[in-house]
């Protein structure tokens, strides 16, 4: 294929965007560096394979496969702290901030993480293009969930200055006037390959007028998005509700609504909350998330209570850099507002430094927490002992390991790793802390040269059900001060694309096992050749051109992502003292876990909410509640 101006071996190095803008730049772009430009060699300008990056993970994997079993020695660096925390995301960091919060300024903090920026799944993008600084997010993309934030996840937000009564003045949606939700159609699937902008759930008859399906299909699918039609007559609404919650959105298709091969075929690329797809989610839950079919009749449920929605360019990494500003001030050097952090820089070199209070320490892994001392199993679990952290370089290139002591630690890592690297915990949580299989997740940021192709379609977005990325977002436009995320057509900007590894027939969680291995065997290369080809592909027609339009590449590789939540279809009904995510998230002594995982549900408000648990817990366990 043509390649652009962007080498391979630039990407596998991770080239930063500014880097790059020397390249890519006329010869009088360059003149913007300042203060808040951040410098080249700073994670979030990094390109190339991201999130979960080779060398960021190894020794997770050696202590998975029983590399950690029995002592583990380690030199001792003679620092002890109130709190270590291990996972510097935004539940680690949530911790961070309530147990500093709850005991003083002057409370000794240690944040640990095995990558080489904070933030876990909220990580941040950053490009430098003729001039401009843009952004886009790696991972946790904005301040929503399907329930209302606690009392504890909104005074945090406020405590940082996020005031989302103001987004109105933030959001500019009027750029993108008359571009609204598209759908690739491809030639393997349909019978031809074609964008058709304006799909709804609804979506009426003229719009399926032009779909380039066969005519048994499109009568289907018109049928399906007509809101007066009843698949389900004579049945009670909870009648309805309990057939729905055994069975899948794929089978409510096929054998409620008549659907033909080649109109199921167009849903196959949605994932509905946590990822499931059209196999595997239940139909009821297909319902609640907006899918089609369930308009003309009545199904009982429960109140729906969203709770607001807001979009920082970076996504939630603003909300970890609020928090790191407020934990190690130095990093920013000055107080940042919700708007000034968009483009604050992060000075790196401060988040570890001796006499501060609260240190961030990353690139080392977690490989041990213990109880330390000769006291028994039953003191230790009572919380009568401190805790001993031991950690090392992620990637296994130095076997030398360093270890540090603390009253408290908050496990804000993954529930899958915990057994393996506190082998003291009680058998029955850590066959509980196995129990849940993350979702895997692929967040690609493209940078586009422009957005005259986008504009031509009609679209803003674009789902894609049979393509590599199943969804393509360009960057919402919004104003943060002097910053704005959307310019004309003519200027560069941010694409979002999403992949979700999918194996239908299989069981949920084993299609989430099957996604992360496929994921983690796939090189930065065949990504690479995968994102231009199907970009080429859905808008050469428009004049798009991937080797000189796109300026930009970062492939943010989630193999653990989203926390899994459980479903009618995939998971026994548990008492809820006995679901896996409870029994997991048992305090151990002074050991508390703070996570989404522990609260079953990958969304923000909840990592915060189990952060403040987490900290209540080390409180009690110190003899302060």
């Amino acid at each position: 294929m043509t390649r652009s101006s962007i080498t391979r071996r630039d990407f596998i190095n991770g080239v930063s965007a500014a880097t790059l803008s020397g390249l890519l730049a006329g010869p009088n772009a360059a003149s913007a560096a300042d203060s808040t430009i951040a410098r080249a060699d700073d994670p979030p300008l990094k390109q190339g394979l991201r999130g979960q990056y080779p060398g960021s993970f190894e020794i997770a994997h050696v202590a998975r496969d029983g590399g950690f079993t029995g002592p583990v020695q380690a030199r001792d660096t003679g620092e002890h702290y109130d709190l270590v925390v291990v996972g510097g995301g935004i539940s680690g960091l949530s911790a961070a901030w309530f147990y500093r919060r709850a005991l003083g300024s002057a409370t000794r903090i240690l944040v640990i993480d095995n990558h080489d920026d904070f933030g876990g799944h909220a990580k941040r993008n950053e490009y430098r293009i003729r001039g401009r600084t843009l952004l886009s997010y790696g991972g946790t993309m904005s301040i929503e969930s399907p329930f209302p934030y606690s009392f504890t996840a909104k005074s945090l937000l406020s405590e940082l200055g996020i005031d989302l009564s103001r987004t109105g003045g933030i959001e500019q949606p009027r750029i993108f006037s008359g571009m609204n939700r598209g759908v690739f159609f491809d030639s393997d699937h349909f019978t031809a390959d074609r964008i058709l902008a304006g799909y709804t759930p609804n979506a009426p008859a003229s719009f399926w007028k032009d779909a380039p399906l066969d005519e048994p299909s499109r009568r289907a699918l018109i049928h399906l998005h007509d809101p007066r039609v009843n698949f389900l007559p004579g049945m009670t609404p909870r009648g309805r509700r309990t057939l729905l919650q055994s069975i899948s959105y794929e089978t409510f298709l096929r054998d409620y609504a008549k659907l033909p091969d080649q109109a199921v075929a167009f849903f196959h690329g949605d994932g509905y909350r946590n990822n499931m797809r059209v196999d595997s989610c239940p139909a009821f839950m297909a319902m609640r998330y907006g899918a089609p079919g369930f308009a003309g009749m009545r199904i009982e449920q429960d109140p729906v209570d969203d709770s607001p929605v807001f979009h920082f360019p970076d996504g939630n990494a603003s909300i970890a850099r609020l928090l790191v500003g407020q934990l190690v001030p130095a990093v920013f050097g000055t107080p940042q507002t919700m708007e000034s952090i968009v483009t604050a820089r992060a000075d790196y070199g401060e988040l570890d430094r001796a006499g501060s209070p609260v240190r961030i320490r990353l690139g080392q892994m977690v490989v041990r927490v213990e109880h330390v001392g000769g006291a028994s199993a039953q003191d230790k679990a009572a919380g009568k002992a401190p805790v001993r952290i031991v950690y090392q370089k992620p990637d296994g290139s130095d076997p030398v390991r360093h270890a540090v002591t603390a009253e408290n630690v908050v496990l804000a890592c993954f529930n899958n790793i915990i057994p393996y690297i506190v082998p003291e915990l009680p058998d029955p949580q850590k066959e509980a802390l196995k129990y849940p299989s993350k979702v895997p997740m692929m967040y690609t940021s493209v940078v586009l040269s422009n957005w005259h192709a986008w504009k031509q379609a009609g679209i803003s977005s674009l789902s894609v059900p049979h393509g590599y990325y199943q969804h393509l977002l360009l960057d919402s436009p919004a104003r943060f001060g002097a910053f704005e995320t959307v310019l004309s057509p003519d200027e560069p900007v941010t694409l979002h694309m999403l992949r979700n590894p999918n194996f239908p027939g299989h069981p949920r969680k084993e299609q989430n096992r099957m996604g992360r291995a496929e994921m983690l065997a796939t090189p930065f290369e065949t990504i690479e050749k995968e994102t231009r080809l199907q970009l080429q592909r859905i808008f050469g027609p428009y004049g798009f051109r991937e080797e000189q339009d796109i300026l930009g590449l970062t492939v943010n590789r989630w193999p653990h992502g989203y926390a899994y939540t459980y479903d009618t279809l995939g998971d026994p009904e548990f008492p809820e003292a006995e679901q896996p995510h409870v029994v997991g998230r048992r305090p151990y002594g002074r050991i508390a876990i703070a996570n989404a995982d522990s609260g079953a549900s990958a969304f923000t408000n909840i990592a915060i909410d189990e952060a403040e648990r987490a900290v209540q817990e080390c409180l009690v366990s110190r003899g302060y509640t």
